[in-house]
């Protein structure tokens, strides 16, 4: 019996020497980490690389170029296959956070959590805009990046 125990144990001693085996396992654990991030982890992600697209496109002088580079489509399908819709506009709009509103547990209530001076900061977001004789669809820059992050 006491062997069966001491065999469980070497199983698990064995599982983990595995799990930590070789110089080459940071690689496969940052890929790991990058293909199962937390929610939170791809939110703040996200939104460094929406900053950091949103500065290139600001202070790009060949801003066509940029969209082009970045792989933005100048047309896209509309809906129910009528018609392509063309790239027209890039709108920006800031916002400032200043306050959460979540629901509360076991109420029809909001919880709201206004935010200090200090905590409230400036954010930037992008849209590009198609439209076609028939409609204007608004691509969110967020769904944009994030559904080629996904692709990657």
């Amino acid at each position: 019996m006491p062997h069966d125990h001491h065999h469980h144990h070497d199983h698990g001693h064995h599982h983990a020497h595995d799990h930590a085996h070789g110089h080459g396992h940071n690689h496969a654990h940052a890929d790991h980490l990058h293909s199962h991030l937390t929610p939170e982890d791809e939110a703040a992600d996200l939104q460094v690389l929406t900053a950091q697209f949103i500065d290139g496109f600001v202070n790009a002088r060949d801003k066509a170029a940029y969209l082009r580079l970045a792989g933005v489509p100048l047309e896209r399908p509309g809906k129910a296959g009528r018609g392509a819709l063309k790239l027209v506009d890039v709108e920006l709009k800031t916002e400032w956070q200043v306050g959460t509103a979540s629901p509360s547990f076991g109420s029809r209530e909001l919880s709201y959590l206004p935010f200090p001076g200090e905590m409230i900061r400036e954010r930037t977001n992008m849209a590009l805009v198609y439209v076609s004789v028939e409609e204007k669809d608004l691509l969110d820059i967020r769904d944009f990046l994030s559904s080629r992050m996904a692709g990657a």
